[in-house]
């Protein structure tokens, strides 16, 4: 039990993990909510939809609180982008999924109200939208439809805590970071496209853990610690891209930015834009 748990928790400190975008919820984990639930989540993602169609943007950066990582001062753990047109529905996400069954990543177009729903807690929920400028949107969204670029920057080999300098293996945000590196600087490999993200002063706030949650972490099939570097690790630090990353690095390329953060709680839909951080547990 005790294996188990930490095990649970390294998995918490890899960004997300298994179930990250992805209609499976992660690796023999289910996910049963209630039609209360659904339809507050339902509410929740015509809030954001909204939102997203008055601001004219023609892409924004979209990440939610999926795995629970607050333990290391995290709210979000996935992000995608999302389009409003040519992905399906209005305002549907294109992101990485790790598909347990394959295990393997795969690329996946997702509706905004299903997006939404993959938090660990269907009562409380948190999305964070980066509407970027015409300059950075235009690019990028033709980018994230260009799907022979897009599947050229899914590396084959999938790692929740993938380090973002090395081409072994990729997590769902990493492959959102390689995609903006594409879009920007016309990186047609991934090997490029992270030679230009730390050109570009790309650096991830590397997670700190204890020595006894590194050691758990070697247990789990889809975390890895081969491609990051040992004087890291043995500090106890994993530096992998996280929202929080990808968020800062697109903030200080195009100020012009807008973010808009919504949460979903016990008093309904709170937003947020360009301030303080919305209250934990969606309490105003």
């Amino acid at each position: 039990m005790i294996l188990r748990f930490a095990a649970a928790a390294a998995l918490a400190l890899a960004a997300g993990g298994a179930q990250a975008g992805s209609p499976p919820r992660g690796c023999d984990r289910s996910h049963d909510i209630t039609a209360a639930q659904q339809d507050r989540l339902l509410r929740f993602a015509a809030a954001i939809r909204e939102v997203l169609a008055g601001s004219g943007a023609q892409a924004a950066l979209i990440s939610r609180s999926g795995t629970d990582l607050s333990r290391f001062g995290l709210r979000y753990s996935h992000a995608g982008i999302t389009l409003p047109d040519g992905l399906g529905s209005p305002w549907a996400v294109r992101q990485l999924y790790y598909a347990c069954a394959e295990g393997a990543p795969r690329l996946f177009d997702q509706g905004l109200a299903g997006f939404v729903s993959g938090s660990d807690d269907a009562d409380v929920g948190f999305v964070s939208l980066l509407l970027l400028p015409p300059e950075a949107a235009a690019p990028l969204a033709a980018a994230t439809l260009d799907r022979g670029l897009a599947l050229g920057l899914l590396n084959a080999r999938y790692s929740a805590n993938a380090y973002p300098f090395s081409p072994m293996f990729q997590n769902c945000n990493q492959w959102v970071a390689e995609l903006i590196a594409a879009a920007t600087a016309g990186s047609t490999t991934r090997e490029d496209a992270q030679a230009w993200l730390r050109r570009e002063g790309y650096a991830p706030e590397p997670v700190h853990a204890s020595p006894w949650l590194m050691l758990a972490g070697r247990f789990v099939p889809w975390l890895h610690f081969g491609d990051h570097p040992a004087e890291q690790l043995d500090a106890g630090a994993v530096q992998t891209s996280l929202p929080a990353s990808l968020e800062a690095f697109a903030m200080q390329r195009w100020p012009a930015a807008r973010r808009i953060e919504f949460c979903h709680g016990p008093q309904g839909v709170l937003s947020r834009d360009d301030g303080e951080p919305l209250p934990a547990g969606c309490v105003p």
